[in-house]
C-alpha cells in the first residue's frame, strides 16, 4: 500500500470509530467590535457551550456546544459557524514541478485536493509529430498518423515542437518522473503535419483535422498558424479550405484552441493581427504572457480574435530522446533543459495554447456533456483580468487586444457556472451551414457574442411572391445588431463590403427588423450579425406570408 493510501485507509478508520457529529461540535462565535469578550463567554456558558480559546485580537471565540441554536441572540454575538475544514491544493509529485511556474500561474491543480477520477478526453495535437517511446507520453497517445507523405505511420518528431506541445498537455503527472502534464486524463492524437522543412501543408491540416474528428477528438490543438493581414490581402494567408475544415470541427462537437501567433514571423512587432486559425469564427485564440505578467513583444495583439493568454516564457516540457541525447552531458534527457537554444528557456504563443487546451480538456472530462462553446466560455469569462496592478503594464482593464479576457485561471474555469448552450450553433455561414428554420412562423432564442460568435446565420425558404417579416430583440443593452437577407446561391458572407448578393439589410440597435417579397423561390439566407462589442441573449422572430 503508497503513503498516500495508507493515510487515506487510516483516515476512514478514524471516521468509523469516531463518535457521530464530533467535529460539528465546535463552533467559531464572532464577536461585534464593541463586545466584551469575557461577558460574552459567560452568556455562552449559561446557554450551555464551553468557551475553548479567545482568538484575540481577532473577535472570536472557539466553543464547544451540542446546540449551536441556543446560542443566536446573545447579545454582543455577530456569527456562529462550524468551524470549517480547508486542505491544501492537490500537488503532483513530479520532481521538475517546482520549475514549472506556468502550472501554479494557471492553478491547474488547484481545484483539487486530491486527484479526482477524470473521465478520459481525445486531445487531437496537430503538429511535428511525436516522440512516442518517451516515458511520460507512454499510455498517452490514443492515436498517431502522419500527414506529410511516405510512411503515414512514421509520426517521429525530428524537430521538437510537437513532442514539447503534447508534454505540456499529457505527460503523465504524479508519477514522481519529470514534469506534470496539465490534462491528467487526456489521450493523445497526434496528426504530423510539419514537414522537413518546417512547412505546413493547408491540404495536411485539413486531413489532420478530419482525421482527429474521425477519432473522437474533443479539443483541437493547433501551436501553428498563417500570417493575417486584413490590410494587405497581398501578404494575406487565408485559407477557405482551413476555415471550412475548422467549421467541420466545431460543427462535430471539437473545441479548437490556436495560438495568435508570434510577430518575429510578421512584418512588424508586434504584430496588430492574430494569425489564421486563431481569427477564425470559434476558434480559441491564445496569446502570451512573461513570468511578470506582462505581455511579451512577440505574441501578436488582436482586439477582437485575442480570447485568453497563457504563460509564454520559460517554459519546461518534454522533448524527443533523439534531440537531448545530442548534449549527453545534460542530465536532463528527454526534457528540453537539455534542447537546442530554442528550447532550453522556450517562448511563445506555441507553448501558451497547450496550457489553454489542458484546461479545456479538464473542463471536459469534468462534464462531457459541455458543448465547444461552453467550454470556451468557461476558459475566457474566468480568466484573471490583466492589468497594470499584476504586471501587464499597457493592458487596460476588462478585454484588451494583449491578452483578451485575461490570464488562463484553471481552477476558476472548473468552478464556474455553465453557461447556456446555443443549440443552435455552429451556424456562422450561408448555404448549407445556416440553420435551417422550417415553417411559416419561427421563434429562435439564442446567443451572440462580438469576439467568438459574431454572426448567426439562418436559411429560410421562400416561395416565389411568398413575403417575409423578421424582427429581432436583444436582451442585453450593447446587444445592438443588424439583420440582412441574402439571396439564393449567396454562398459565402464574409465579403460584406461588397454585398452583391444582399437583398436587404436593417440599420443596427437592439430592437430591428427586415421584409421582403421574394421574386424567384429559393433558400434565403438571413444573417444577425453584432455591430458592437458585446455580447448576450437575443430573439428572432420569423413570419412567412402572403
Amino acid at each position: 500500500m503508497t503513503g498516500r493510501a495508507a493515510a487515506a485507509a487510516a483516515a476512514i478508520v478514524l471516521a468509523l470509530v469516531a463518535p457521530a457529529g464530533a467535529a460539528a461540535a465546535r463552533y467559531v462565535v464572532g464577536l461585534e467590535p464593541d463586545a466584551a469578550s469575557a461577558g460574552v463567554a459567560r452568556e455562552l456558558r449559561a446557554r450551555g457551550a464551553t468557551p475553548v480559546e479567545s482568538l484575540a485580537p481577532l473577535p472570536a471565540l472557539v466553543v464547544d456546544t451540542a446546540d449551536a441554536a441556543a446560542l443566536a441572540g446573545v447579545r454582543g454575538v455577530r456569527y456562529v459557524e462550524p468551524l470549517r475544514v480547508r486542505r491544501p491544493a492537490f500537488t503532483p509529485n513530479d520532481p521538475f514541478l517546482p520549475r514549472q511556474w506556468y502550472l501554479a500561474q494557471n492553478r491547474s491543480y488547484d481545484a483539487w485536493t486530491e486527484l479526482p477520477p477524470l473521465a478520459a478526453v481525445r486531445v487531437a495535437v496537430i503538429d511535428s509529430g511525436v516522440d512516442a517511446t518517451h516515458p511520460q507520453l507512454a499510455g498517452r497517445i490514443a492515436a498517431a498518423r502522419s500527414f506529410v507523405g511516405g510512411d503515414p505511420s512514421d509520426t517521429s518528431d525530428t524537430q521538437g515542437h510537437g513532442t514539447f506541445v503534447a508534454g505540456l498537455i499529457a505527460a503523465a503527472a504524479d508519477d514522481g518522473v519529470g514534469i506534470a502534464g496539465l490534462a491528467p486524463s487526456a489521450q493523445l492524437l497526434v496528426a504530423k503535419v510539419v514537414g522537413p522543412q518546417r512547412s505546413i501543408s493547408v491540404e495536411a491540416e485539413a486531413k489532420a483535422i478530419r482525421w482527429a474528428v474521425a477519432r473522437g477528438a474533443r479539443v483541437i490543438n493547433m501551436s501553428l498558424g498563417g500570417l493575417r493581414d486584413p490590410a494587405d490581402a497581398s501578404r494575406d494567408t487565408y485559407s477557405r479550405l482551413e476555415a471550412d475544415a475548422v467549421a467541420y470541427a466545431v460543427s462535430k462537437g471539437v473545441l479548437v484552441v490556436a495560438a495568435v501567433g508570434n510577430s518575429d514571423q510578421a512584418p512588424s512587432q508586434p504584430w496588430p493581427y492574430a494569425s489564421w486559425p486563431a481569427a477564425l469564427p470559434h476558434v480559441l485564440g491564445v496569446s502570451a504572457l512573461a513570468r511578470s505578467g506582462d505581455a511579451p513583444l512577440f505574441s501578436n495583439r488582436d482586439p477582437v480574435f485575442n480570447d485568453v493568454a497563457a504563460p509564454g516564457e520559460e517554459i519546461l516540457s518534454t522533448l524527443p530522446l533523439a534531440i537531448t541525447a545530442q548534449r549527453p552531458e545534460c542530465s536532463e534527457q528527454g526534457y528540453s533543459s537539455c534542447g537546442p537554444d530554442e528550447y532550453r528557456n522556450a517562448e511563445g504563443t506555441s507553448f501558451a495554447a497547450p496550457q489553454v487546451t489542458a484546461a479545456a480538456a479538464q473542463l471536459i472530462a469534468a462534464d462531457p456533456s459541455l458543448a465547444p462553446g461552453q467550454a470556451a466560455a468557461l476558459i475566457e469569462r474566468s480568466a484573471v483580468d490583466a492589468t497594470a496592478a499584476n504586471g501587464c503594464a499597457k493592458c487596460a482593464p476588462g478585454r484588451d487586444p494583449l491578452t483578451g479576457w485575461g490570464r488562463l485561471d484553471a481552477a476558476a474555469a472548473l468552478a464556474a457556472p455553465r453557461p447556456a448552450r446555443d443549440a443552435f450553433e455552429p451556424n456562422d455561414g450561408a448555404g448549407a451551414s445556416a440553420y435551417p428554420l422550417y415553417g411559416v412562423k419561427r421563434r429562435v432564442d439564442a446567443t451572440l457574442d462580438y469576439w467568438d460568435d459574431r454572426d448567426d446565420v439562418y436559411r429560410v425558404y421562400l416561395r416565389r411572391g411568398q413575403a417575409l417579416y423578421a424582427s429581432y430583440g436583444g436582451a442585453t443593452p450593447q446587444a445592438a445588431a443588424s439583420l440582412s437577407l441574402w439571396r439564393p446561391g449567396s454562398e459565402s458572407l464574409a465579403a460584406a463590403g461588397r454585398p452583391t448578393g444582399r437583398v436587404r439589410r436593417s440599420a443596427a440597435g437592439q430592437r430591428v427588423r427586415v421584409s421582403y417579397r421574394a421574386p424567384h423561390a429559393g433558400w434565403y439566407s438571413l444573417q444577425l450579425r453584432l455591430e458592437r462589442p458585446g455580447g448576450g441573449a437575443y430573439r428572432l422572430s420569423v413570419v412567412k406570408a402572403w
